[in-house]
């Protein structure tokens, strides 16, 4: 329902400011390809809104995968329903399938590439080549999906031992089947050999510095930003025009190079202050409300709001909502602007009265919430030892068995994914795979717990019931006469 109500309320879908990397080739490298290979499939059939449509039926096909692989790794159903049912439920999931954003089908290679893992008990070297191609697909949709394969290898060695050794071999080599066509594909395009430029960590670094102690070149100073200005958080420092970064004056040149050394001086100097910065916003996923930040991108984005949502000049409307896009090729560089393409949708409309009901849904806490995401990590955590714990690896039973295998996936999935964006900086959107990874991971952990408290039990009741039974034998075997018990004088040899 909240899915038909988000095609209902916006249209042609929502657009963001990324959006146009992929419809209108925006920042040439700065994303992989993977993408806007599927946008030019999918529009070749109709606009926007079919994009739309077709992300929304993803967010419910991973619900249902998810569903099935738990019930197939021993959960009962109503756990398995509640696992999936942020996936259904959280208001910002069904916002980002309604924007034309690459976040949605990341999900879904990884949902795809887990449950090929977790189809079955063992995974022979089919399993994981298939599994391999699938997740290293994702990195062709968003680089993070580079990172994938940790999880995966960690899954199957965990999950055969010593003789998984072909197995995780074939997964790797599959998964860097896709990665490097995608880089072969963007060094004939863009003129290198990677899935994107990479990331820079410059915001997450002047944000956590503390420049009135860092040791600093004359040249570099000026960039290092006052507190007031840090207060803006990481995204504000490395992107907007404004920053001390751009804004302050340097011999033409050499903002670059002066950049680079200020990172670098940020980095040998006051590593620790870096790693708390790292820390601190990592936790925030674990808040009890949801508020706006200066510190993190404004969480408003992700939001639905009750008239199209603008983000000028980047996207604007004119008289008629005729929606304007302007594309930026180089970073504070000239705007060109145009009328979104007509095959893409035309005018914006938006069903104010349906907006309103999910944007109050959405803030009233149509959410996952911090506090509970926090218990299922804790969860996942302990499912995840017990399932490292195993002495014997190839047996599928007990606490540590396809449960607890599963659950380690998950969590090892659910770190890579979550805590490696926060390296660069926080942003609710890059927490969207709480969903599909914590939810799942935490369910599993819990029933593995129960399940090992219980065998515990059994256990000490079974030793108890042992212990008992050998006293009482001793007692019966001194009464009737045990190994090595005397003849009694007066009885029967006695006589003889």
């Amino acid at each position: 329902m909240l899915r038909l109500l988000a095609t209902a309320a916006y249209h042609p879908a929502l657009i963001y400011v990324d959006t146009l990397k992929y419809l209108y080739g925006a920042s040439p490298g700065s994303e992989p390809l993977g993408y806007t290979a599927v946008l030019r499939a999918i529009l070749l059939a109709g606009g926007l809104g079919v994009v739309a449509l077709v992300q929304h039926l993803l967010g419910l096909a991973m619900a249902a995968a998810l569903y099935a692989v738990l019930l197939r790794r021993g959960l009962a159903r109503w756990l398995a329903a509640l696992a999936v049912a942020p996936v259904l439920l959280d208001a910002y999931q069904v916002q980002m399938e309604q924007m034309i954003m690459p976040d949605v089908w990341f999900e879904a290679l990884i949902v795809a590439g887990l449950a090929v893992l977790l189809w079955r008990p063992a995974v022979t070297v089919r399993v994981a080549a298939a599994a391999g191609l699938v997740l290293g697909t994702s990195a062709a949709v968003k680089q993070l999906g580079e990172l994938l394969i940790v999880p995966a290898v960690l899954y199957v060695v965990a999950a055969g031992g010593y003789r998984a050794v072909r197995a995780a071999a074939a997964l790797s080599m599959a998964f860097a089947l896709p990665v490097l066509a995608c880089c072969g594909f963007s060094y004939a395009r863009n003129g290198h050999f990677r899935l994107a430029h990479r990331q820079s960590v410059t915001g997450r670094l002047v944000a956590a510095a503390d420049c009135a102690t860092l040791k600093l070149p004359a040249a570099v100073r000026p960039l290092c930003p006052a507190p007031a200005a840090q207060a803006n958080g990481p995204d504000w420092l490395e992107h907007s025009g404004k920053s001390p970064l751009y804004q302050a004056a340097v011999t033409p040149g050499t903002r670059g190079a002066l950049i680079g050394a200020l990172d670098s001086a940020i980095a040998h100097q006051q590593p620790l202050r870096v790693a708390v910065s790292i820390a601190q916003d990592s936790l925030r996923l674990f808040a009890p409300v949801r508020g706006p930040s200066r510190w993190v991108a404004p969480i408003s984005r992700w939001q639905f709001q009750t008239s199209y949502p603008a983000y000028p000049p980047w996207v604007s409307l004119r008289p008629g909502n005729a929606i304007v896009v302007g594309v930026q090729h180089v970073a504070f560089g000239r705007f060109n602007f145009s009328v979104l393409r007509p095959s893409y949708g035309g005018p914006a409309r938006v069903d104010r009265p349906v907006a309103a009901f999910l944007r109050s849904y959405q803030l009233d806490g149509g959410y996952t919430p911090g506090p509970l995401l926090a218990l299922l990590s804790l969860a996942a955590l302990a499912g995840s030892l017990l399932a490292l714990s195993r002495r014997r690896p190839a047996v599928p039973a007990g606490p540590a068995g396809p449960a607890a295998l599963a659950c380690l996936l998950f969590t090892a999935t659910a770190v890579t994914v979550l805590l490696a964006p926060d390296v660069f900086e926080f942003s609710w959107r890059y927490e969207l795979p709480a969903v599909i990874t914590l939810a799942p991971a935490g369910v599993l952990g819990a029933a593995v717990l129960v399940t090992a408290v219980r065998g515990g039990a059994v256990l000490a009741g079974r030793r108890s019931v042992l212990r008992r039974g050998d006293r009482q034998a001793g007692v019966s075997e001194d009464l009737a006469g045990g190994p090595g018990a005397r003849p009694d004088p007066g009885g029967d040899a006695a006589q003889q």
